[in-house]
C-alpha cells in the first residue's frame, strides 16, 4: 500500500485522527488513552508498514535532528578519520549529518557555514580553515552549538577539543636532539590555523632549549605537493640536515618521495618524523616515529560536548565553556638515528 498516512490509520481502526496521532507521537498516556487502542493503532501501523513523515515529526518537535560538520580536507588521513568517527557516531543517536568539506579555503568555509544556517542545523562540529572568525560569530548569535576539533580560535567564546599540539612537536623535536641532530628542518603546513603554529613553536622552543639557533622552518600548506616540493628544495640546498620533521602525514608523504627520488636511505642518510600517526606508517618500507594524537577521544568528547550544548539549548539551560587539551604520545619507530 502506497502512500500510508495517520487518516489511513484512522479510517481503518475507527479512531479519530487525534488519538491515533497521539499514539504514534509516544503521548497515549498522557492523554489517557487505554491500552486496547493504543495495541489497536500500534498493530494497524504495523501491518500497513507505516513510516511517519520525518519532516513532519521535526516540524512539530521544532527541531531538524541534523549536525552540521565542516572539515578542511578529506585527503588528509586524520580528518577523514575524524569525519568517519564523527558521522557514525551522530547517526547512532539519530541526527543526520551534512558534511563539508573545504579544501583549506577560506571562502568555502564561509560558504559551507551559511548553507548550514540555511538548513536549521541544530549544531556544527568544525574543524577551521582559518583563523577567520566572524562567519563562526554569526552562528553563536544565532545560539547555534558550535564545537571545534583539532584545530581552534582563541579570540571568541567557543569550546573546543583538541590534542596539545606544542607540547607534541616539542617532544618529538626534543627526541631529535638528543639522538644527537642538531640540524633539523621543520615542513609546515598552513600558516593561518592555530595547530600548525603551535607546532612550529614547540619545534622552535625545544631547539632554543638546547642553543640550536638554525631553526629551519619551510613549506605553507598540508598537501603532499608541499611536502615534496620543499623537501626537493631542502635537499639541494648547500647546508645539509640530518632530520625532518613533517608537522602532517600528508606533508611527511611527499617528503618521503623526494627522499627516495634522492636515492636517500632513512634512517641511515636521513631521520624522519611525523605528526597524526596515520595507520599506514608501519606499513611503510620504514615505519615513521609520530607523533600521536587521541583520535577517537577527541572525537567523542567533541560529540559529548555538542549533545550537552544541543540539550541545554532544548532546555532554555546555559552550559559552560569548555576547552579540552588531551596529551599527545609519541610512537617510537624506526625512522630516526642515533648520531652519538
Amino acid at each position: 500500500m502506497k502512500n500510508v498516512t495517520i487518516k489511513t490509520i484512522a479510517e481503518l481502526t475507527n479512531l479519530s485522527l487525534t488519538t491515533v496521532s497521539r499514539v504514534l507521537n509516544g503521548t497515549a498516556e498522557k492523554y489517557r488513552i487505554s491500552k486496547s487502542t493504543q495495541e489497536m493503532v500500534l498493530k494497524a501501523a504495523g501491518n500497513l508498514d507505516y513510516t511517519p513523515n520525518q519532516a513532519a515529526v521535526n516540524l512539530r518537535l521544532k527541531r531538524s535532528f541534523s549536525i552540521g560538520l565542516v572539515i578542511p580536507s578529506l585527503a588528509n588521513p586524520f580528518f577523514a578519520n575524524v569525519a568517519s568517527i564523527v558521522s557514525k557516531s551522530l547517526r547512532e543517536k539519530g541526527f543526520s549529518v551534512i558534511l563539508v568539506e573545504c579544501d583549506e579555503k577560506v571562502e568555502v568555509e564561509v560558504e559551507a557555514i551559511g548553507l548550514l544556517r540555511s538548513h536549521n542545523i541544530e549544531g556544527v562540529i568544525l574543524i577551521p580553515s582559518t583563523k577567520e572568525s566572524n562567519h563562526l560569530k554569526i552562528l553563536l548569535n544565532q545560539n547555534i552549538p558550535v564545537v571545534c576539533i583539532d584545530r581552534y580560535y582563541e579570540d571568541i567564546a567557543v569550546s573546543y577539543v583538541a590534542t596539545d599540539h606544542y607540547i607534541g612537536a616539542f617532544n618529538i623535536t626534543e627526541l631529535l636532539i638528543k639522538a644527537g641532530h642538531k640540524e633539523i628542518a621543520c615542513l609546515q603546513g598552513c600558516e593561518n590555523v592555530i595547530s600548525n603554529n603551535l607546532r612550529v613553536k614547540g619545534y622552535k622552543d625545544a631547539m632554543h632549549k638546547y642553543n640550536l639557533k638554525n631553526t629551519q622552518v619551510w613549506g605553507n600548506s598540508f598537501t603532499t605537493e608541499n611536502g615534496y616540493i620543499e623537501t626537493k628544495l631542502l635537499l639541494q640546498r648547500s647546508q645539509k640536515v640530518s632530520a625532518i620533521f613533517a608537522l602532517s602525514d600528508t606533508i611527511l608523504l611527499g617528503a618521503l618521495k623526494a627522499i627516495e627520488e634522492e636515492a636517500l636511505r632513512i634512517p641511515e642518510d636521513l631521520s624522519v618524523v611525523t605528526s597524526d600517526n596515520s595507520p599506514y606508517l608501519d606499513f611503510l618500507s620504514t615505519p615513521i616515529t609520530s607523533v600521536s594524537q587521541p583520535v577517537n577521544d577527541i572525537s567523542n568528547i567533541a560529540i559529548k560536548l555538542l549533545m550537552d550544548k544541543i540539550d541545554a539549548k532544548q532546555k532554555g539551560e546555559q552550559v559552560e565553556l569548555e576547552k579540552v587539551l588531551l596529551k599527545p604520545s609519541l610512537i617510537n619507530r624506526n625512522s630516526v638515528i642515533t648520531l652519538h
